[in-house]
């Protein structure tokens, strides 16, 4: 992948003049705050072709569009330490246009080609159900585009993730982030996404509890993918990188409780989801703290910085690619085996990163060779802690750093995207599977199969919201909370993914998202409490705080609505049917919803005061008036078939209320 950016010059170049339009119809917002001002060029630092394919940042704002989010402009005193300038003031992002460098026109046009897709691909999907009725099918595709709304927001939001450091620290550009994005998140949808237990049998809701409320248990499923969607979108609008996690569940716990009780909830598995909020951004900071003081002392502060970053790449990538092998892909149940595998894939992942580096940027560091090295302010008369700070290479030895860092960065992203987009893909899909398999004859509880070609609904829905919407929280991971760099966005994303691969193999329920931002907060930290924006970090983490209660809020509310709409006489007011034969009047209740093809079937005779009715069912009948209760079950039967052609049957007979006479004897 060409991790060049280009430069525009006053003195070499004219520039293109989409470079520095401010104005864009996908974000209105502050459009006219600012004009992006470029200055002149250094002279190269090579005249070598293979030299522009290094990303340069001294004395020079980067003038692709979205360059605001490395934040390299001049007046940052630790920037300047480091050999970076500093950010310039709070640049927003254009959207799909300026993403692309396309017109406002053509934009348009994908997204509505983008529309169109969304409505017409599930008339050709197997899951809308094959010989079922006609509004059964309008139901499950309006399922899908529940799922799809749920999807999309995962994208525009969740991807920020993956992508976020490597935009902010320049190592990408938001075009090839996007690009690259969509491939991996789709890639690890189809491909990863069967491994990830469905939402509804991760422990949140004990399912037994909705036996026989299928039709509230659908509702539920899809108040719960509108409600968190609806969040997400919210959250998406304004930046806020919330959890996709934290959403469904909330929602999923709103509507178990409205509607099935204290008993509908894990609440084992629900503590271990908050405990998760505070100890994966904790870990996240920890660990991007340590790696970045560690990129501090053993590169910047070596003798030869170029070489010292040359030599701790493969290093990193060895230790990376095997915990992601043994995690992730591990070919053998043995232990030694997976072992010896991961360190295989291990080593020749190191191996191939340190022949890239030292093809790209070989001249370079033969030149840093012959070079005398850089005294540093700070080194020159007192010895270096672990922990204490020092100055950042320059020049040379700076372009050096950063290269390297930038191919390392980039290979961190495409492991984080894809393994996001296998895992979270379960959080739109999961709900989405549970409700159509309602819909198609399942019952609550059953084991879910989550078929192939919904996977890749989800994962062009996450692929969707990302090129829309994703730019939004990208900018806040990639600039908002501190200042990134190559090496910065490393630590962040090195440290998030050891977290999540080494939580994942301990079945601990962290949030990437919380996670991400602690680590990015922890490498603002590693710089010295003034590098963090505290007014961002308050933001994120109010909307952390509130995610839940409004997932659950929201999901109750939908829940309400859509019973209202799709069931008739309300849940728990069934229609009536009264037979009466000889001396007995048999009540037939019906319970029934607008799209179910089953009903059941609740029938109550009511016998003389002396007697006490009994209980009836497809294996069981009583001496007394048996003949009778199988002739008003085989009516109540025919008169509901002709009403709407249903042919599965639930028959029991129940005693009404208020009846404490003994039961005949059953023969």
């Amino acid at each position: 992948m060409n991790l060049s950016c280009r430069f525009s010059s006053t003195k070499h170049a004219a520039s293109p003049p989409f470079l520095f339009k401010t104005t864009s119809p996908f974000f209105p917002r502050h459009s006219h705050s600012h004009h992006v001002k470029p200055i002149p060029l250094p002279p190269p630092l090579s005249t070598n072709p293979s030299s522009l394919g290094i990303l340069r940042f001294r004395d020079f704002k980067l003038s692709h569009p979205f360059a605001a989010l490395s934040s390299f402009a001049e007046g940052d005193e630790e920037g300047k330490k480091e050999g970076t300038p500093d950010a310039t003031e709070n640049g927003e992002l254009g959207g799909i246009a300026k993403a692309f460098n396309i017109s406002s026109r053509t934009a348009s046009a994908i997204s509505i080609c983008m529309a169109l897709a969304v409505l017409t691909f599930p008339l050709f999907m197997t899951s809308l159900g094959q010989g079922l009725t006609l509004k059964t099918k309008v139901l499950s595709y309006a399922t899908l585009l529940f799922g799809f709304y749920m999807a999309w927001n995962i994208g525009a939001n969740d991807v920020a993730n993956a992508m976020g450091t490597s935009v902010g620290s320049g190592a990408l550009t938001l075009r090839q982030a996007v690009l690259t994005a969509a491939v991996l998140e789709f890639s690890g949808a189809l491909m990863m996404g069967t491994h990830v237990t469905s939402t509804m049998q991760k422990g949140i809701l004990v399912a037994n509890v909705f036996n026989g409320k299928d039709s509230l248990l659908f509702a539920g499923l899809l108040s719960s993918l509108a409600a968190a969607g609806t969040w997400l979108q919210f959250a998406s609008y304004y930046g806020w990188p919330v959890s996709t996690t934290h959403c469904i569940v909330g929602a999923m716990v709103g509507f178990g409780l409205a509607y099935g009780g204290a008993g509908a909830v894990f609440w084992g598995s629900l503590a271990r989801v908050i405990s998760s909020w505070v100890v994966s951004p904790l870990m996240g900071a920890a660990v991007s703290f340590l790696v970045y003081k560690c990129i501090r002392r053993f590169v910047y502060s070596a003798p030869n910085p170029g070489q010292a970053a040359a030599a701790a790449a493969p290093i990193a990538v060895f230790l990376g690619v095997t915990g992601i092998s043994f995690v992730a892909f591990p070919l053998s149940k043995t232990f030694a085996l997976a072992l010896a595998q991961a360190l295989a894939v291990g080593t020749v992942g190191a191996f191939l990163v340190d022949r890239i580096i030292r093809k790209q940027l070989g001249h370079l560091l033969v030149k840093s060779n012959t070079q005398d090295p850089e005294p540093k302010e700070d080194t020159a008369h007192h010895s270096i802690g672990f922990l204490d700070d020092v100055a950042g290479p320059k020049g040379a030895q700076l372009e050096i750093v950063y290269g390297v860092f930038g191919y390392m960065q980039v290979l961190s992203a495409c492991f984080m995207s894809f393994a996001h987009g296998g895992n979270d893909v379960s959080n739109s899909i999961g709900p989405l599977a549970g409700a159509l398999a309602i819909l198609q004859g399942g019952a609550a509880g059953t084991e879910i199969v989550i078929p192939t070609d919904v996977l890749a609904w989800g994962g062009f829905g996450i692929v969707a919201g990302l090129m829309m919407w994703g730019y939004r929280v990208i900018a806040t991971i990639g600039k908002k909370i501190t200042e990134l760099t190559p090496t910065r966005g490393f630590a962040a994303e090195f440290a998030a993914a050891s977290v999540v691969l080494f939580a994942s193999k301990l079945g601990l329920p962290i949030s990437a998202t919380h996670t991400l931002v602690g680590a990015v907060m922890g490498v603002g930290f590693a710089r010295g409490l003034n590098s963090v924006r505290s007014e961002t970090v308050k933001e994120i983490v109010a909307s952390w705080v509130v995610t839940i209660p409004v997932g659950a809020t929201l999901s109750v509310l939908y829940t309400w609505i859509l019973t209202k709409i799709l069931f008739s006489d309300n849940i728990g007011k069934p229609n009536l049917l009264h037979i009466s034969k000889r001396d007995q009047d048999i009540l037939v209740t019906r319970h029934q919803n607008l799209f179910m093809p089953q009903h059941r079937l609740e029938l109550r005779v009511y016998t003389p005061p002396d007697a006490h009715p009994h209980e009836l069912s497809s294996q069981q009948s009583h001496s007394t008036a048996s003949t009778t209760l199988v002739a008003a079950a085989v009516a109540a039967a025919t008169v509901c078939f002709l009403s709407d052609g249903s042919s599965f049957w639930n028959l029991s007979l129940c005693a009404p209320p208020g009846l404490t006479s003994e039961p005949h004897a059953s023969a």
